[in-house]
């Protein structure tokens, strides 16, 4: 059984950064490519980031890129969201999850990943 618990939300203001946690246990972290998903209220579940099992490849969907860093310490069982000058659209419950696959692959879409966190949410306020 794999776990995946999510840390570090908040409320910020708007340009502010904030920096979310998961912490993955239960099997070998690095069997697992990784992704950050998002969910307003009244919308679907986005995809925001994702990072290959080696750390080495990543992909971000448009709207964030330049502004938020997907990492991993696979030593700590653990991937990062890094997100800096957040937006009121940014506003979410943010969700990790976790897809098994090849070495170097990433995944965009919420079918290849098998396991999720319970979110944690982001408010930005205007």
């Amino acid at each position: 059984q794999v776990q995946l618990v999510e840390s570090g939300g908040g409320v910020v203001p708007a340009g502010g950064s904030l920096r979310l946690s998961c912490v993955v246990s239960g099997r070998t972290f690095s069997d697992y490519a990784m992704g950050w998903f998002r969910q307003a209220p009244g919308k679907e579940r986005e995809f925001v980031a994702g990072i290959s099992r080696s750390g080495g490849n990543t992909i971000y969907v448009d709207s964030v890129k330049g502004r938020f860093t997907i990492s991993r310490d696979n030593a700590k069982n653990t991937v990062y969201l890094q997100m800096n000058s957040l937006k009121p659209e940014d506003t979410a419950v943010y969700h990790c999850a976790a897809a098994s696959g090849a070495y170097t692959s990433t995944y965009s879409t919420v079918q290849p990943y098998a396991y999720w966190g319970q979110g944690s949410q982001v408010t930005v306020s205007s």
